[in-house]
């Protein structure tokens, strides 16, 4: 039997790099067994893409992914509101949202290394 950690470490991948908070990722009674919870909606149906990319039928994993109220992101060189919506909510033009919930006088105005909350969508 293959380490079902293992295989799906592409998907707990996926989710750390997208701020997702992993809960729990073990291997219990011959399942993989993934509780998380998402920045947003938009990310929670991304992953499960990335899950059946994995194994299409993915019988093999038992899993509970919610969404939360919202994340925190540090800004990175070369981002912009736009692309950051984009990313969370996979529209651009959802950017307002996270100006609403930072209190950002200018939108163009963001920095590397800026903590942002990412509100649920």
């Amino acid at each position: 039997m293959a380490d079902l950690k293992t295989k799906y470490q592409p998907v707990a991948d996926f989710m750390s790099r997208n701020g997702f908070q992993i809960q729990h990722f073990h291997e219990e009674n011959g399942k993989a067994v993934l509780n998380a919870v998402a920045p947003t909606e938009h990310l929670k149906n991304r992953v499960w893409d990335e899950i059946k990319k994995v194994d299409p039928s993915f019988s093999d994993l038992q899993h509970d992914i919610s969404v939360g109220s919202g994340t925190m992101y540090v800004v990175k060189s070369g981002d912009n509101l736009s692309n950051i919506s984009k990313t969370f909510y996979g529209n651009a033009n959802e950017y307002k949202k996270i100006v609403q919930a930072n209190n950002i006088a200018d939108p163009d105005k963001i920095k590397a290394g800026q903590q942002l909350k990412i509100p649920a969508a």
